[in-house]
């Protein structure tokens, strides 16, 4: 069991900054692959970045390649992504996910999920 707690969301407008945060309570936090989801109104949560424990493997969707970047400190037991040139679309609920599976991008391959945090941007 490990706990995730994000924070970070808010409102902004478009072409405006974010850094979300996910924080996680275990000891184990550097083997779990670390992943970013937005659930938009009325949509499906989607993946939206994730890296492996090591840091060193990230992935990321085509709808936020090259603006988002995903990190972790694993001292500190969190993940961050940074979001940059929002958009609109963007806005969702995001949340952070913990998997055992080394590369998963996908909802169903994730074990933990926290809370989620609400960014909105306007336009």
């Amino acid at each position: 069991q490990v706990q995730l707690a994000e924070s970070g969301g808010g409102l902004v407008q478009a072409g405006g900054s974010l850094r979300l945060s996910c924080t996680a309570s275990g000891r184990r936090f550097s083997t779990y692959t670390m992943g970013w989801f937005r659930q938009a109104p009325g949509k499906e949560r989607e993946f939206v970045a994730r890296n492996t424990w090591s840091g060193s493997s990230t992935t990321y969707a085509d709808s936020v390649k090259g603006r988002f970047t995903i990190s972790r400190d694993n001292a500190k037991a969190t993940v961050y992504l940074q979001m940059n040139s929002l958009k609109p679309e963007d806005t969702a609920v995001y949340y952070c996910a913990a998997s055992t599976i080394f590369f998963a991008t996908m909802t169903s391959q994730y074990n933990y999920w926290g809370q989620g945090t609400q960014v909105t941007v306007s336009s």
